[in-house]
């Protein structure tokens, strides 16, 4: 049943199904290359949709189409009877075992080899069914996770299982070996997964990698079997961030930057040493994901909206943006940026690191190893004039006094800290050893954020009532009778009920109030006082406004916020 010539007639089937037409055809024709089957070319070409596809190759065969989907879980006895390296090789699963033999589930009917393999090898008979390419890639990629059938080939091979034999070899060697294309498919793997995060963490007993997914960290699907490749998996990463593979005593931080079929990615690497061996922490920027985001796409309400505008249109003075690491405060300074006339103003940032590009915007990367600091940058950066000046961060109290004198002489100053709300920006900057009278002069808006899962709109359905929802609907100040909504879990959100995120916001304009109470130095709790008389809401009540919204959840909100 192998070679070109059995699969002639596909393309009439297709056409009679209605899923392709006669010039589609045609042109499938003419771009097959030579021993390619026209169903390889059709997918190669995206020309047809794989259920289809799948549904003309059984007409054409003769085979029963089958489902893999989320609930297909074939017997854990028959999956390991089949060496990994066959059901990659043969894009095949077992399917069922019956008085007649073996059916195995396959995209590829006319993959004879590995069947008749398989069929001396558990000397029994098989048949096969259809299922779609992306079922079975889907299937394949649950029950054995990404990169299985590179590490069955290092095992196979004993290729890269010491981390001394990939120290010695060249880039080239590395660009074809089994366990380069492990370590790719882990990375690429979580940007589709939407994850933020990629850490690897030794134990004693296993290789542990988890991903972080809408700021929740998830296991990923891989191999069991990662403990011996560990030194190899380590050295790795730390060839493509530019380390040093021989020194693993000390913390490291490097940088990779990858590309495939023009999207770019550029991951954040850092290298803890631990008791069972090297810790990474790979912190992904996807640069062909969603990019930085305008203000209308950060769920704000109008309100929110109209004080962060009038903070932007400030001729001068300090605008600071508070919340935890991954709270989402760089992607909301950019969002202020993309509102600002960039062809009138001169905008100049010094970032670390720049995360997205903004045309019509100078921006400048923090490199520590050469001197060039934050305070290093913004120093410089005066002398070029600018109206809009963003600070990544302000960490130390050398950059804290440069915002302040900048602010002072005429320039709007954006910045980001790290406080719990927005009230504790101005003794926080007094603690960093700015007076506490400029900090009161200079300080025009203050705002504290954070993110919310928002609830998957594939499986979001109304929240049962029951007695843990009405607690946190208590705590929250909602009534027990409100209509809230959760996820129920779904394949499309790896069943945790949350897909995405959202913001929620604290803004706050610096009163006269504010301003007496800051030159006196006053305490955090008095400051924050101070905000709720004047009528700011808390991140506690804009999370609020999401949950009756249906956006998120009570148990998001709680796990986000504090109670005041």
């Amino acid at each position: 049943m192998s070679g070109v010539n059995m699969v002639e007639g596909l393309g009439d089937v297709l056409v009679r199904h209605g899923a392709l037409d006669a010039a589609a055809l045609a042109a499938a024709e003419a771009a097959r290359q030579p021993d390619e089957r026209l169903d390889q070319t059709l997918l190669r070409l995206n020309a047809v949709a794989p259920q289809p596809l799948a549904a003309a190759l059984a007409e054409y065969t003769g085979l029963e189409l089958v489902s893999l989907g989320e609930a297909f879980e074939p017997d854990p006895a028959l999956l390991a009877q089949i060496p990994t390296r066959l059901v990659f090789a043969g894009r095949f699963l077992p399917y069922q075992r019956g008085a007649a033999g073996l059916t195995v589930a396959t995209c590829d009917p006319f993959r004879l080899d590995e069947l008749d393999e398989l069929r001396i090898l558990l000397g029994e008979s098989i048949e096969a069914c259809l299922a779609p390419i992306d079922e079975v890639e889907g299937a394949i990629r649950r029950l054995y996770g990404v990169g299985a059938d590179a590490l069955d080939r290092a095992a196979t091979e004993g290729a890269a299982v010491d981390a001394g034999v990939v120290e010695t070899e060249s880039d080239e060697e590395h660009d074809d070996a089994a366990l380069v294309q492990f370590v790719n498919k882990l990375l690429w793997d979580a940007v589709e997964a939407r994850a933020s995060d990629v850490h690897v963490e030794p134990t004693e007993r296993e290789l542990r990698v988890r991903y972080r997914i809408d700021g929740v960290m998830q296991p990923a699907r891989l191999p069991r079997e990662l403990k011996r490749f560990q030194a190899a998996i380590v050295s790795r990463l730390k060839i493509m961030a530019k380390m040093d593979i021989a020194e693993r005593r000390l913390p490291q931080d490097g940088r990779i930057r990858l590309g495939r079929n023009g999207r770019e990615l550029d991951v954040r690497v850092s290298v803890l040493p631990t008791l069972f061996g090297e810790g990474l922490a790979l912190r992904i920027l996807d640069q062909g994901a969603q990019g930085s985001r305008d203000l209308s796409q950060l769920g704000m309400s109008p309100e929110h909206s109209k004080t962060l505008a009038d903070f932007l249109a400030l001729p001068h003075g300090i605008v600071l943006v508070t919340g935890p690491t991954g709270s989402g405060k760089s992607t909301t300074l950019y969002g202020g940026l993309m509102e600002l006339d960039r062809d009138a103003l001169k905008i100049i940032t010094v970032e670390d690191p720049v995360e997205y590009r903004l045309s019509g915007v100078s921006q400048i990367q923090v490199h520590a190893k050469i001197g060039l600091t934050f305070s290093r940058g913004l120093r410089s950066i005066l002398r070029h004039d600018p109206d809009v000046v963003m600070i990544g961060e302000i960490r130390d109290t050398e950059t804290a006094q440069i915002a302040v004198q900048a602010s002072l002489t005429g320039h709007l100053v954006l910045s980001t800290l790290h406080t719990n709300d927005a009230a504790g920006a101005l003794p926080r900057l007094i603690d960093m050893g700015v007076e506490p009278y400029l900090v009161a002069a200079t300080v025009e808006g203050l705002m504290a954020q954070r993110l919310v899962r928002r609830i998957c709109p594939a499986c979001r359905e109304p929240h049962p009532h029951e007695h843990g929802l009405e607690q946190l609907l208590a705590e929250l100040g909602v009534e027990p009778s409100a209509e809230v909504k959760h996820g129920a879990g779904c394949s499309e959100c790896f069943e945790t009920g949350y897909r995405g995120r959202a913001g929620i916001f604290e803004l706050v304009p610096v009163s006269d109030a504010l301003r007496e109470l800051a030159s006196e130095n006053a305490s955090a709790v008095a400051l924050r006082t101070q905000v709720r008389k004047e009528g700011n809401l808390s991140l506690r009540d804009d999370g609020v406004r999401l949950l009756r919204a249906g956006t998120t959840t009570p148990a998001e909100v709680v796990r986000v916020t504090r109670a005041e």
